[in-house]
């Protein structure tokens, strides 16, 4: 038989394995739904990080509760936590069983429900069914309900209780350790402007920009080292205007040289 579950009721478990199925319609302007679990020790709050299950993190260490991932039924959308109740540390009181909509709020989530089922018996009723009903629509995070032990045996109680800051408030809430720096939304990044030609890059880079050097005068005609020139001119090259030529010439040799 299924209990219709209304909020703060609860029921008696008796199957070892329980699988909770978040459900909900989908449609235009309805955001994704993502089911999460947080395992609370003494106090109610988490032992440390890996008592958060949730889409980056789907299997708790101790492997007794983890994600099934999600699936279309029907006309519906669901994400499903499985729990093997025998084999949960006993450290371990309480299952919160959370809904959250990645900062969307939850009045644009259409029958938004939780089921809850004995995961050792395929095709069977649900043990119970709540319908969960914000209760400001300002939501981003719900606690659906939660498994909680009594005595040897473990309840689900329905909850739906929420959070106005998302996925991330309600774990900080817990105990759950969050970097400042994470739990923003991804956006996508607009498409960068080009920028004016002033400031294109390029594969290599320019050298920069010298100063220009002052004009030089003419530099004067390089005169010969001491002595005589180092090269000799040929014959009948003019000689300079005044003083001693400038040049070395030899005169030409012939007859009138005639030794004696």
């Amino acid at each position: 038989m299924t209990h219709a579950m209304l909020k703060g009721s609860n029921v008696p478990l008796e199957a070892d394995t329980v699988r909770a199925v978040l459900r909900w319609n989908p449609g235009q302007d309805v955001p994704d739904v993502d089911a999460s679990a947080l395992l609370l020790g003494p106090g109610g709050r988490v032992r440390s990080d890996e008592d958060f299950v949730f889409y980056n993190q789907p299997r708790h260490p101790s492997g007794t509760v983890w994600r099934l991932g999600k699936k279309r039924v029907a006309d519906a959308l669901t994400d499903t936590i499985q729990t093997d109740l025998t084999g949960v540390e006993s450290a371990v009181g309480q299952i919160l069983l959370v809904a959250s909509a990645d900062g969307v709020a939850f009045d644009r989530v259409r029958s938004l429900q939780i089921l809850l089922y004995d995961a050792s018996l395929d095709g069977a009723d649900p043990i119970a069914v709540f319908e969960i009903r914000p209760e400001t629509g300002e939501e981003t995070a719900l606690i659906c309900g939660e498994l909680y032990r009594r005595g040897e045996g473990w309840k689900f109680r329905a909850i739906g209780e929420g959070y106005s800051d998302g996925l991330r408030g309600l774990a900080v809430n817990y105990g759950i350790s969050v970097d400042e720096s994470e739990g923003e939304p991804e956006t996508d990044s607009p498409a960068a402007e080009e920028p004016p030609a002033s400031h294109q890059t390029f594969s290599q880079p320019l050298p920069p920009e010298q100063p220009t050097p002052p004009e030089r005068p003419p530099a004067p005609p390089q005169q010969p080292a001491y002595g005589y020139p180092a090269s000799l001119p040929t014959y009948g090259q003019a000689a300079p205007a005044y003083g001693y030529p400038q040049e070395f010439r030899m005169p030409p040799q012939g007859p009138q040289f005639i030794g004696r």
